[in-house]
Formats: structure tokens, C-alpha cells, sequence
């Protein structure tokens, strides 16, 4: 049960949900989305048919159905982290469905904020200078230093046990997003991929702030994907321990494939 509890929690880190749902109420860039998850047009590779990281087959009868597994899920999250912090930073309801679409919309220009699985922290993003010199304070960094420690504590062949063992509730959801041929474990690997390909950020990172919001003054800052903004605010030494943790987790989701496989 404590190994099933590590798979949501991660996932819900990873692509770092966890950490998203501020970010973007309280960082720069953040946007009220204008449509749903379902609405985005799917990746080429979610509606081809082909596998290419397929993982083992399990039988797990007692396995819930998606939309009865709340209750499951949040008593699995309860277990890991402890019955107030699940409460104080999990939504409870459709964990697993918020996890998958979170996770999926990682590499697109905006994170739904109503299909987070997270609640937001207190804290408010920081700046430095006024006016034109408005930057990123780096005290915003030591915000998401607690969630990356966690994260570091994780097993990764555990969590990859785990994370078979429940797959089909994940790969339910993902079905239920509009990729009636895709594979969750797919675009979760392509997912990895991209936040590792986060570019690193490099000196204090000027904003602006056009209206209500701020945003990066940089242009190529400001077109970056949602997940690529997340793995920059959340500063370099964080990012980098979150790629090193992702680098493992995804070794164990790719072992043992070798070919593409039809569904």
C-alpha cells in the first residue's frame, strides 16, 4: 500500500505537479485556461497505436474503477505523507485523473489550474527593483526546496513496482483525456524527456509586468512550455535534483522495452 502511495505522490510531483499549481496562481505568466485538457488537439504519438515503452501486464483485481478510486487514492496519500499534509496540500477528489492531465499538459503552453492535485501554499511570488528593473527574487526558490527533499527520498524501482501494479487507473484516465489509442506510460517517458531538456536559468531573470501579471522580459523565456517555466522558477539547484530523481525514475519505466509494439 506504501509503494502505491509513492507512485501518486510522485506523479503528482513529477512534471512536478505538486509544485504547479502555485506557480502559476503565483508566478509570472499564470493565465485562467480558456479550454479544457480535452480540447488541446493530442501529440502525433498518442493517436499512432504504437507502444514504445510498454510495461508488464498485472492482474489486480482489487483495483477500483477511476471514478470510485478517490477514496483509495487520498487513504494511499494519507498513509505516505500523513493525514494533515494530504489534506493541507492534496485535493481530494479525482487524484488520479488531475495527475494525468497535469502531467500531460506539462509540455504545452498552459497547466489547467482547475485539474491541478495540489492546493496552493502559502507565500507570495517575490520580486526585486521597481519599474523597468523588476526581477525574479531568489527567495522564491527556497519555497519548493521542502517538496524536492521529498522527492529525493523516493525509490525509484519501488515506485516503478507500484506504478504497474496501479497502471490501469492512470491509463484509464489518460483514455478518458481523448487518446483512445494512446498509452499513458508513453507520453509520461515523453514527458520526463522534455523537463529534462528544461534549459537552466542564468543570472537574476528580469520580468516585466505588463497588466495584473508578470511575465519573463526575455521572449524565448516567455514562450517556453508550462513544465520548462515550473523547472526555471523553481531555481537551478532544485531543478537539478528533480532531473537527477526523473533521470532514475525514468530508467525503471523504459527497462525491458526494446521494440514498438501495436495495441
Amino acid at each position: 500500500m506504501k509503494k502505491a502511495a509513492g507512485t501518486l505522490f510522485i506523479l503528482a510531483l513529477l512534471g512536478v505537479a505538486a509544485f504547479a499549481f502555485f506557480l502559476w496562481m503565483q508566478g509570472p505568466t499564470y493565465q485562467p485556461p480558456q479550454v479544457m485538457p480535452s480540447d488541446v488537439p493530442p501529440p502525433t504519438a498518442a493517436v499512432e497505436g504504437a507502444i514504445r515503452y510498454p510495461l508488464p501486464e498485472t492482474q489486480n483485481e482489487s483495483l477500483p474503477a477511476l471514478g470510485k478510486s478517490d477514496s483509495v487514492a487520498f487513504a494511499m496519500l494519507s498513509e505516505l505523507v500523513g493525514g494533515a499534509a494530504a489534506k493541507q496540500f492534496f485535493q481530494p477528489q479525482e487524484i488520479i485523473r488531475r495527475i494525468v492531465v497535469t502531467v500531460d499538459n506539462l509540455p504545452r503552453p498552459i497547466v489547467s489550474a482547475q485539474m491541478m492535485p495540489t492546493t496552493p501554499v502559502p507565500g507570495k511570488f517575490r520580486i526585486n527593483g521597481k519599474s523597468e528593473n523588476l526581477t525574479m527574487a531568489e527567495t522564491n526558490f527556497k519555497r519548493y526546496t521542502p517538496f524536492v527533499r521529498l522527492l529525493d527520498l523516493v525509490d525509484a524501482k519501488q515506485l516503478a513496482e507500484a506504478y504497474i501494479r496501479f497502471y490501469p487507473l492512470f491509463q484509464s484516465a489518460y483514455r478518458d483525456l481523448g487518446y483512445p489509442k494512446g498509452y499513458f506510460n508513453d507520453r509520461l517517458v515523453v514527458v520526463i524527456d522534455h523537463v529534462l531538456a528544461a534549459p537552466p536559468s542564468e543570472g537574476k531573470i528580469a520580468l516585466v509586468q505588463p497588466h495584473i501579471f508578470y511575465k519573463y522580459a526575455d521572449p524565448e523565456l516567455e514562450s517556453l512550455s508550462a513544465g520548462h517555466k515550473l523547472m526555471i522558477r523553481m531555481g537551478n539547484d532544485n531543478a537539478q535534483r528533480v532531473k537527477a530523481k526523473l533521470r532514475e525514475i525514468r530508467g525503471e519505466l523504459v527497462k525491458g522495452s526494446v521494440t514498438p509494439q501495436r495495441q
